[in-house]
């Protein structure tokens, strides 16, 4: 079982304003509430996972990958590797590391190739694993494990509309699960256009929060031609949600930003936003050993650590 714990060009990590205009919460003595998460430096100036650039499975590496720290402390990635140009299979692999920056691949992988599976995230339920995926066509799927090492497929996700119909078709990725009282949640996108909401209470049918995005693009700059989300956390009475995004169409560059909400519906972007820059995107927290640690995913892996937060100038 593999534990309990959450989750050529350096990164640059920026400080800027965000333009939302939405309202900021406040402690009971009228002092804003003070952000988590905002401020990060490289650890290693260099990516510490990449695909292979040989003749491999894993020749590359592309989109969300996930970490979780087990009960010993070993570091357990999971990534998606594939050998040709993008529409070519997309395979499931497995790497562990002592620290989390040296990283040695699964003798198995790819640990699942059964079906497309890229974008995962990875969620520790009761005693198994269940993991959230993207397939062909970016059409969400589940899959489940006892041990993080064997998979099986359940199929694409379920969605509907809050009127108990189905979605519209066409595209729905980047899920993200999150698990509480007895109820999951799922954060998805459509295009990157916007992320959507739903919940279920087997695993099999999601339904829509409601049928609007819960987080959309814009209006600031950073953010205004996608987002998409990785990651829900739990910290200090707000859930934090790990995006990546960008300002540009083709798309290009992106970001790793970070918003808040107190019930997953309603979330404020963070004013520090875009947290990673330099097209260092798909950021995921990873609660570790040596504290919290921010892991951007694409297009390469790299490890960054909480530094100073600066507070963000007054635009011009």
């Amino acid at each position: 079982m593999i534990g309990r714990h959450g989750g050529a060009r350096s990164c640059i990590v920026l400080l800027v304003l965000s333009m939302s205009g939405a309202s900021v919460p406040t402690t009971a003595a009228g002092q804003e509430v003070p952000w988590d998460f905002t401020a990060w430096k490289p650890i290693v100036d260099k990516p510490v996972f990449t695909g292979t650039g040989e003749a491999t499975w894993d020749n590359r590496i592309r989109e969300r990958g996930f970490i979780l720290v087990g009960d010993d402390g070993t570091f357990h990635l999971w990534y998606t590797g594939y050998d040709g140009p993008k529409q070519a299979n997309m395979s499931l692999g497995h790497a562990t590391s002592p620290d989390g920056l040296k990283w040695t691949r699964d003798p198995a992988n790819p640990i699942f190739h059964d079906t497309w599976t890229e974008d995962v995230c990875v969620v520790r339920h009761e005693g198994g694993y269940q993991m959230f995926a993207e397939g062909k066509g970016d059409v969400a799927h589940r899959l489940s494990s006892p041990d993080g090492i064997k998979w099986t497929d359940h199929g694409s996700l379920d969605i509907r509309k809050t009127d108990g119909t189905p979605i519209p078709p066409g595209p729905y990725g980047t899920p993200t699960g999150w698990f509480e009282d007895g109820t999951w949640y799922l954060l998805y996108e459509r295009g990157d256009s916007g992320v959507w909401l739903a919940t279920s209470r087997d695993l099999k049918t999601w339904t829509n929060v409601k049928d609007d995005p819960v987080l959309t693009c814009g209006p600031e700059p950073y953010d205004k031609e996608a987002v998409a989300v990785n990651q829900v956390v739990k910290r200090n009475g707000y859930y934090y949600a790990f995006y990546h995004a960008t300002d540009q169409r083709p798309w290009k560059d992106w970001t790793s930003n970070v918003a808040r909400s107190r019930d997953l519906i309603h979330w404020e972007k963070s004013p520090a936003n875009p947290i990673v820059k330099d097209n260092c995107s798909s950021p995921i927290l990873v609660n570790t050993p040596h504290g919290d640690r921010l892991y951007t995913m694409h297009p390469a892996v790299r490890a960054f650590e909480p530094a100073a937060a600066t507070p963000p100038t007054a635009p011009r």
